[in-house]
């Protein structure tokens, strides 16, 4: 018996549910994220033993490294209850580790810049949503881009310079602006191009691994444009 074609409208009914699986599992992600931030910042106990830990701190950067290098690659061989759950350990220990940067900067900075971020990748997602240009070509220039950051932050580590540390942070804000519509369109293309007929666990497995890839997407650009917009407290 051959299958039933689904209309138009169908496919975009799908595409709709996919995306907002996607854009539910990232605020659920991001809302972990912020309330251990915050939670770690308001207890000055837990705040110095994080600020005099490097080590714990380096180490638990390292695991959120593996966490994500897990989920982009083996998240075929996983069960979805496992990528979920991988994806929120990730959330919560980055909460961890934010929470550290975070409390340089007073609390109604942290809020401006978190608005602004929002606003700025809201409207990067629906431009990558409804653009029917093609963005892989701006995705791997971004790309490339962001791999020199990462160089250039390496290096300023040694060399401690804060005009080097703004170039980094206008350039790291302006590349996560691309990545963010670049990214969008890539998910709606994907959603847009899925079989019929996938199983619930696979479909879950494609959202988190969408939720992941805009989670990074925003957290950086906040980061960059934290180190822009924020007022310390010292």
């Amino acid at each position: 018996m051959q299958p039933v074609p689904i209309t138009q409208a169908q496919a975009q009914v799908q595409v709709n549910s996919f995306i907002r699986s996607v854009y539910n599992w990232m605020a659920i992600g991001l809302g972990i994220t912020g309330i251990i931030s915050y939670y770690i910042i308001s207890n000055q106990q837990l705040m110095f033993y994080l600020r005099k830990n490097f080590m714990l701190v380096l180490g638990l950067l390292i695991i959120e490294l593996v966490l994500v290098f897990s989920i982009a690659r083996k998240i075929q061989k996983m069960q979805a209850s496992t990528a979920t759950g991988l994806f929120l350990l990730y959330s919560a220990l980055n909460g961890i580790t934010l929470s550290v940067i975070l409390y340089h900067y007073t609390l109604q900075s942290i809020a401006s810049t978190f608005f602004v971020c929002a606003a700025t990748f809201a409207v990067c997602s629906v431009f990558g949503m409804v653009t029917k240009r093609d963005l892989t070509g701006l995705g791997q220039f971004m790309f490339m881009g962001l791999i020199g950051i990462i160089i250039a932050t390496v290096v300023n580590i040694f060399i401690g310079s804060h005009g080097l540390q703004m170039i980094i942070s206008y350039l790291g804000v302006f590349i996560f602006i691309g990545l963010t519509a670049y990214d969008t369109q890539k998910l709606k293309n994907m959603a847009m191009t899925q079989p019929d007929g996938l199983g619930a666990g696979v479909i879950r497995k494609g959202a988190i691994l969408g939720a992941l890839t805009l989670y990074l997407d925003f957290i950086n650009m906040f980061i960059f444009l934290l180190h822009i917009m924020g007022v310390s407290r010292d």
